[in-house]
């Protein structure tokens, strides 16, 4: 019997978006069953919503207060302890997925696939190279297959599911050299994870400085979006790099991706290819993010905001 254990991203209280998109990914592959693993210390409320996901056989419910933050030193041996039986592991190519499962794939020797964009088969994947410019197919060799799913390329699954809940207990030595600090996030309090939001507000470069960067974060506010930023408005510290998007941040498909004073470098679009609606203001009319945006305006970035926030009221 051929299975997929797709490890859930969650905050303790609710399942990331990201969760549900590589359950979409775990569809292709055509396998018998489809189970998601919740590590946490109380775990009730995300594994509610992990088996409310159409597709998913059973939700692995593992408690334990060492999992009340991701850190993945602590998860990755309770994972492997949860891998035997299953033909293939998968996480989000997220933050989480990327810091954890290189771990596991080195712990079970067993090379991993990194951002599955297309299941051809089930050995057989699509991933991105070159900042998304080629596309190589890899085929993974025999044994577990271990991959994180380029959530920007397949939809959040649709919920109406009723899984299984499975409580297990694990008798797993933890190791004591790696523990949780604190969790600091910059500008990001209150707002949607940028890797799962609809809407995403962003700025660059051209917002001038970390102090103006007040005027982004106001219109992200107004219409519920995450914040986002190009790795100049990073470089020169107007913002904390969590919130950067592109090739060396984070790749993003929002319904729509709002770009300020962003001229658009490749690195950049390439965390953005897959947005639905690309809107993009810059008083450079021949700013390369126009090349790619739906809709475009040039102008005055802070003027245009002002005018925005005053026709939402």
């Amino acid at each position: 019997m051929s299975k997929v254990l797709v490890i859930a991203e969650h905050d303790g209280t609710t399942l990331n978006g990201s969760t549900a998109r590589a359950v979409s990914c775990a569809k292709e592959l055509g396998l018998d069953a489809i189970d998601i693993a919740v590590l946490a210390s109380d775990g009730c409320s995300v594994s509610e919503q992990a088996a409310a996901i159409s597709g998913v056989n059973t939700v692995i419910l593992v408690e334990n207060p060492a999992n009340e933050h991701a850190v993945s030193a602590l998860l990755a041996p309770q994972i492997e302890a949860l891998s035997d039986g299953y033909s293939h592991l998968l996480a989000p190519s997220t933050t989480f997925g990327k810091d954890l499962l290189p771990r596991i794939a080195a712990h079970l020797g067993a090379p991993q696939i990194s951002d599955i964009m297309r299941v051809e088969s089930a050995r057989v994947f699509d991933r991105p190279v070159y900042a998304g410019n080629a596309i190589i197919t890899v085929e993974a060799p025999e044994g577990i297959v271990i991959g994180t799913v380029r959530t920007a390329s397949y939809p959040v699954a649709e919920n109406g599911g009723s899984a299984t809940i499975e409580k297990r207990e694990l008798s797993v030595e933890l190791p004591s050299h790696t523990q949780f600090v604190e969790l600091s996030s910059g500008g990001g309090e209150g707002r949607p994870d940028l890797q799962a939001a609809a809407t995403v507000v962003s700025g660059g470069r051209g917002v001038g400085s970390e102090e103006n960067f007040s005027v982004i974060y106001g219109l992200a506010d107004k219409i519920g979006a995450a914040v986002g930023a190009s790795r100049a408005a990073v470089d020169a510290g107007f913002i904390p790099n969590d919130h950067q998007v592109g090739q060396t941040g984070k790749i993003i498909a929002p319904d729509l991706y709002m770009a300020f004073g962003i001229s658009g470098a490749i690195q950049h679009l390439a965390g953005i290819k897959d947005a639905g609606t690309i809107v993009a203001v810059n008083k450079d009319a021949d700013a390369p993010i126009f090349e790619v945006a739906d809709f475009g305006l040039v102008g005055d970035l802070f003027q245009v905001i002002e005018e925005l926030e005053a026709a939402l009221g």
